[in-house]
């Protein structure tokens, strides 16, 4: 039996992303035709053979709480362990449900963490589209003994992000936050392997003096009292979502062959709700260019760099292009749309035109009709 255990951060919202997540959290949004933002944290802890994990949600989720269900998607149904849903106002002091940051998240959930078996826990973000080979960042951290491992990127991500500079053992010399651009040091995925007692002490110390942030304060404070830290570099497609450009980009990127497959490889397959349906149909006239389009859909129309989810219908006469449509909308004969992204159960009427930018798409609320 394993001795991990698993922790998605699935409450964190940023207002970036704006009308996305106005009825659901980051976590929960849909993803490359047929999966959600959390299914790459799920399936990367269930490919490692880690099937006890508890999810920290905070409010907007019950979609979440429709997607993930009992975890059976992910082999995480089970009588003992499993997968747990962790809702806010697991102490009293936290009512508002608003976490300031992820210590105070796991503080509210503090009973359940000193109740992990485990002695050590895998923390990952629910809003990453990475799909992490856990196995051998588990094998490394039991390896070399540290209390500590940094999960980190192989490339520089957009927006503020997180550093460590190391020393040829891939040790942790420093750590710079709050980073933009190209600078020294590995980029954080901000997941982590850390022994249960580590965790608890940085819960209790940060408590205690009212601090929250799991980065500013755990971490820097852990470092400056000399704590170790090693670092694994995920090599391959990584990116948070934490702004609706991201996301547009991520799923466009799902269009490029190569980078598709550094998300879905062969070996690490990502599980999802599986969803029974018939198979899309393509009118006579119906076009289809470099797009990707689920089942369950009527396509006569014409799409160029598309995500498709299934349930979409998209008449005669429509033309599409850069365009991310979620279940169950409608485009209508005749519409013209280019960079938007539509969420779920959208209708848009016959000669509709409606073009955004790839730099700032256009974003159309859920079930809304033009």
């Amino acid at each position: 039996m394993l001795d991990f255990h698993g922790i998605i951060f699935a409450y964190r919202t940023t207002p970036a992303l704006g009308e996305l997540v106005s009825k659901r959290t980051a976590a929960s949004l849909p993803f490359c035709g047929r999966y959600r933002l959390i299914d790459f944290a799920l399936s990367s802890l269930a490919n490692a053979g880690i099937r006890d994990v508890g999810v920290i949600m905070q409010r907007d989720y019950q979609s979440l709480l429709d997607h993930i269900g009992s975890g059976k998607a992910w082999d995480m149904s089970r009588k003992n362990g499993g997968l747990r849903i962790l809702p806010p106002f697991g102490l009293p002091e936290y009512h508002t449900g608003n976490y300031t940051g992820t210590m105070e998240a796991l503080n509210a959930v503090s009973e359940y963490v000193r109740d992990i078996p485990q002695e050590h826990i895998v923390l990952l973000l629910g809003d990453l589209a990475a799909n992490i080979d856990l196995t051998p960042v588990l094998q490394q951290h039991l390896r070399s003994g540290l209390p500590i491992t940094a999960i980190c990127g192989d490339h520089t991500p957009e927006g503020p992000h997180h550093r460590y500079i190391v020393d040829d053992n891939g040790l942790v010399k420093q750590a710079l936050f709050f980073r933009e651009g190209d600078s020294e040091g590995l980029p954080a995925l901000e997941g982590y392997v850390i022994e249960k007692e580590i965790l608890l002490e940085m819960m209790d110390n940060c408590y205690a003096q009212n601090l929250y942030r799991f980065h500013r304060d755990a971490i820097a404070q852990y470092l400056a009292d000399g704590g170790l830290m090693g670092t694994y570099v995920h090599r391959g497609y990584a990116q948070v979502i934490r702004t609706v450009e991201a996301y547009y980009r991520a799923n466009k990127d799902m269009l490029i062959p190569e980078k598709r497959r550094e998300l879905f490889p062969a070996g690490r397959p990502v599980r999802t709700r599986a969803q029974e349906g018939v198979s899309t149909y393509y009118g006579e006239k119906a076009v289809s260019r470099n797009s990707l389009v689920a089942d369950n859909c009527i396509i006569e129309g014409e799409l160029t760099n598309c995500i498709v989810f299934s349930g979409v219908r998209v008449e005669e006469g429509a033309r599409l292009e850069n365009c991310i449509l979620m279940r169950g909308c409608t485009v209508e004969e005749g519409v013209r749309m280019c960079n938007v992204i539509a969420d779920k159960d959208c209708r848009f009427s016959a000669g509709t035109m409606l073009i955004g930018s790839e730099r700032l798409p256009t974003v159309v609320p859920k079930g809304k009709e033009i």
